[in-house]
């Protein structure tokens, strides 16, 4: 699978969203990781639909919605509305997440599933298959610039696998603490789709620090039993 850069507009400068936006994807990233809090779900609170329908519009790039807020199934009509392509929520938000995955479906979005790090994989084993993408946190959501937890990587090489014999297609995307040194560690363990922050948006070159977030590519061997 191919790696995707997802800059994280948490670390971008929120008075010129749109330069920023295009910034990023001029520089090469094919996804936009767009951080939606509620003050509720994580500590802070950032921003919702309306600021999404703006960027559609100075935007090709795939919006990729990161919904960190409770009872995600009331804002899925408004973010599919606004032009998210991709809408991921958090399985520790809401009783059912299966019908969560249907509607996104249902409104013509990609559906991605989310799990903080004191969250098991078994919480998403059930909707493996159904989903899109599973976002694993490498940090505890809430804010920008935290450190990568390193005991995260098992948990993202046992999903790869799981996916694997499930012989299902599903990208894994991690968000926290992401930069070319712990993009390396996740992709060897099977993530496809990176969000990075600050790594890209302090950066002097955005250029050099996506494809260094990229990498090479690495080829993963599959076990034939």
């Amino acid at each position: 699978m191919k790696t995707i850069v997802a800059p994280s507009i948490l670390s971008a400068d929120f008075a010129h969203l749109a330069d920023e936006v295009k910034k990023v994807t001029a520089a090469g990233a094919e996804y936009v990781h767009v951080d939606v809090m509620d003050g509720t779900f994580v500590p802070e609170i950032t921003i919702g639909a309306g600021v999404v329908k703006s960027l559609r519009k100075f935007t090709e790039a795939v919006l990729d919605v990161h919904l960190m807020v409770e009872h995600p199934e009331t804002q899925l009509e408004s973010f599919a509305a606004a032009g998210a392509d991709i809408i991921t929520f958090h399985v520790e938000a809401t009783r059912h997440p299966h019908r969560v995955i249907q509607k996104i479906h249902e409104l013509g979005c990609k559906a991605g599933v989310a799990i903080n790090p004191g969250t098991s994989l078994s919480a998403i084993e059930e909707l493996v298959e159904d989903a899109d993408m599973i976002l694993i946190m490498t940090v505890n959501p809430g804010y920008g610039g935290q450190k990568f937890i390193e005991s995260m990587l098992g948990k993202i090489h046992m999903l790869y696998h799981m996916i694997e014999e499930m012989e299902t297609e599903c990208d894994i995307e991690v968000d926290g603490g992401i930069n070319a040194k712990t993009s390396e560690l996740v992709r060897e363990m099977g993530a496809n789709v990176l969000v990075a922050g600050s790594a890209i948006y302090g950066a002097a070159d955005v250029a050099q620090a996506i494809e260094d977030i990229r990498g090479e590519e690495i080829i993963h061997h599959h076990h034939d039993d």
